[in-house]
């Protein structure tokens, strides 16, 4: 069985956090993928404190096992939401869109392991310095908010640059990716377009489908135009207009930011995935049917063990 550092560090049986999608990462689905041995994780997104509570106690009544929290540092709500997850006490804490550097402290001492995602060098070396446990290098391949740089070209370049476990995010979603992963110096691999086909997933089913659709260059990116806000996700008719719109001569930073308000609910709330925002990875061409967390988890790890194992075949 494919094992790691990172398994005995957060008391998970295989080395797969699943990636805090806003609008789709609830307790539900965290308490499924931490029952199947991964570590599941709870959106904050822009929700208030009193969801986040709301949706840790729904996780803990369903599963004994460890799971986390995504903390959205840019919500307004940050500040409430780093409150009540020191006083809820989750397993683990993975933050986004920001430096966690404030609120590390306060959740060392609450006893929660912090991973920040990041995507530089810099950012994985300020994330070490302030004390986190691990961090999550994520490549521009992931579906949501992304940065400049490959997984590829990111995860070894972290890996070589901190002392605490790195682990791979972006266009993974098979057991070849996580062998892959270990391979650029990982120790563990976070995954979210694979779970949003979850049974256990709520998204709506349109945005299941849309996902299940997919082909290999099915994802188109927003937002590069002005940064602050580059998404990636399934090419439909929101996102051609916002291309349209966003390189119009008289566009702006903000009017730009104004044109994905409330985008990602309509489509993984309401279904309407022709004017809504569709989040997904590159990875999802290879992604092809509808599983459990349990399936998802045993299958991948599976073939990542099969990978590793077979790899010696092209060593002479």
């Amino acid at each position: 069985m494919v094992t790691s550092p990172v398994c005995e560090l957060l008391g998970i049986r295989y080395p797969v956090l699943q990636g805090g999608m806003a609008w789709i990462a609830d307790g539900k689905l965290a308490a499924a993928v931490s029952n199947a041995g991964g570590l599941g994780i709870i959106s904050a997104m822009n929700a208030n404190a009193e969801y986040v509570r709301e949706q840790i106690r729904l996780a803990r009544s369903l599963t004994d096992q460890p799971f986390g929290v995504n903390i959205m540092l840019m919500s307004p709500f940050a500040d409430e939401c780093a409150q009540v997850c020191a006083e809820e006490r989750p397993a683990v804490i993975t933050t986004g869109a920001g430096s966690a550097d404030k609120y590390i402290p306060l959740w060392k001492e609450a006893g929660i392991r912090v991973i920040p995602v990041v995507a530089s060098v810099a950012f994985a070396k300020r994330a070490e310095k302030a004390g986190a446990d691990a961090v999550i290098a994520e490549g521009q391949e992931s579906g949501g908010h992304i940065g400049e740089l490959t997984t590829m070209a990111l995860v070894p370049q972290v890996a070589d640059a901190v002392d605490i476990p790195v682990l791979a995010a972006g266009g993974i979603g098979d057991g070849r990716g996580i062998a892959a992963a270990f391979m650029l110096g990982a120790q563990g691999v976070q995954m979210g377009t694979r779970f949003l086909v979850a049974r256990e997933c709520g998204v709506h089913q349109n945005y299941k489908d849309a996902v299940l659709g997919a082909k290999d260059i099915s994802t188109q990116v927003t937002g590069r135009r002005f940064g602050g806000n580059t998404c990636r996700g399934i090419k439909n008719p929101f996102t051609r207009n916002f291309i349209k719109e966003e390189y119009a001569p008289d566009a702006t930073a903000e009017t730009v930011a104004n044109l994905g308000a409330g985008a990602l609910r309509r489509a993984a709330v309401e279904g309407d995935v022709k004017n809504g925002s569709v989040l997904a990875g590159q990875i999802a061409g290879l992604v092809n049917k509808e599983q459990t967390c349990e399936e998802i988890l045993l299958e991948i790890m599976d073939e990542a063990d099969r990978c590793l194992k077979g790899a010696q075949a092209w060593v002479k």
